[in-house]
C-alpha cells in the first residue's frame, strides 16, 4: 500500500539571505521584517530566512544595539549574530539581496556561476514608496532618524519582495 505522502510533491522553502556590510544593522534588520511578514501570512514552510555582512569583523556580534531599539519600537525583535557571507551561501541560497550598491558588487565578485551571479539582487529594486532611494543607506553613522529611515524602506521592500516571491512559488506550485 502507498503512502499518502508519497504523492504530495515535497516542496523545498524559498532560501532568502539578506547581506550588508557589517551584518549589524541592514541585513539582521531585514530579516526580521522579512521573518514577520512571513509568519504573519504562517509561510513559515515556504520560507528560509537568514542575514550575513561581505565584512567578517563584527561576526558573533548581536545587531547594533541602535538598530535593535528601533526595531523594537515596531515590534521587530532582531536576535541574529553577525556573520560573513561565505562561497556556500551563494549555492545554498535561492535569493541574495544586497542592501547597497557595493554589497551586490561584492556578491557578484564571489559568484562562480552565472547563476549564481542570477541570485544576487538590490533591494533598492524592490523599494516602492520612496522612490528616490535606489538603495538601504547605511545607518552606522547616522542619528535616529537614519535607523527610522532604513525600517522604512526594509518594510516597503520586504513586502514588495515578497509579493513577488509568492506570485512566482503560487505559478510553480500550481
Amino acid at each position: 500500500m502507498q503512502n499518502l505522502r508519497d504523492d504530495i510533491p515535497q516542496r523545498k522553502p524559498t532560501r532568502v539571505l539578506f547581506v550588508c556590510l557589517g551584518n549589524i544593522c541592514r541585513s539582521p534588520a531585514a530579516q526580521g521584517v522579512m521573518q514577520r511578514l512571513v509568519n504573519e501570512r504562517n509561510l513559515e514552510e515556504f520560507y528560509e530566512i537568514d542575514s550575513a555582512g561581505t565584512y567578517g569583523g563584527h561576526s558573533g556580534q548581536m545587531p547594533d544595539r541602535r538598530m535593535c531599539v528601533h526595531a523594537r519600537q515596531r515590534g521587530y525583535e532582531l536576535t541574529h549574530r553577525a556573520r560573513q557571507v561565505t562561497p556556500d551561501d551563494l549555492e545554498h541560497f535561492d535569493v541574495i539581496v544586497g542592501m547597497d550598491a557595493a554589497n551586490v558588487d561584492d556578491l557578484q565578485s564571489m559568484a562562480y556561476s552565472t547563476g549564481q551571479m542570477r541570485k544576487v539582487v538590490n533591494m533598492g529594486n524592490y523599494i516602492r514608496f520612496n522612490r528616490h532611494y535606489d538603495h538601504v543607506p547605511d545607518p552606522y553613522y547616522e542619528g535616529s532618524e537614519g535607523f527610522e529611515l532604513v525600517l522604512d524602506l526594509l518594510e516597503d521592500a520586504c513586502e514588495c519582495l515578497l509579493q513577488e516571491l509568492e506570485s512566482k512559488r503560487m505559478i510553480i506550485h500550481q
